[in-house]
């Protein structure tokens, strides 16, 4: 079902629910569309606003979604900082004992561990953080 909203030759709005597209123009053009207010069939489709309302419930959805894995994340694993390279390195040889860890690393040496084999993804965006 599609909803439109109309407006009839006199400056009434309304609304009609459709099949689909199709069937508005079918209706239309068979002059099977009246005005609710005064029967005029001179009915057309006015203009909408886009919804959105669902796109931004779907982005909050998954901003929601995304803070709660960082936070999951940030909770159980232990923070490196810089030495995130070296430690993910240790731990992929078992140089050291196996643990979640989160730090910094450059592009390069995100690729340079990627190339080696050893399993590594970014962390989510603090979506609290001041740009």
């Amino acid at each position: 079902m599609i909803v439109y909203k109309l407006q009839c030759g006199n400056g009434h709005s309304f609304e009609g629910w459709f099949k689909d597209s199709a069937a508005f123009d079918a209706q239309a053009a068979d002059g099977k569309l009246t005005c609710p207010s005064c029967s005029s069939k001179k009915v057309e489709k006015a203009m909408m606003a886009p919804a959105i309302a669902g796109k931004a419930r779907e982005q909050a959805e998954a901003r929601a979604a995304l803070r709660e894995m960082r936070t999951k994340l940030v909770a159980e694993a232990e923070h490196v900082g810089p030495a995130f390279p070296e430690e993910a390195r240790k731990i992929h040889y078992g140089e050291i004992d196996e643990r979640a860890i989160y730090g910094e690393a450059s592009v390069d040496e995100v690729k340079s561990l990627l190339e080696e084999g050893v399993p590594v993804a970014p962390l989510p965006p603090d979506l609290d953080q001041a740009n």
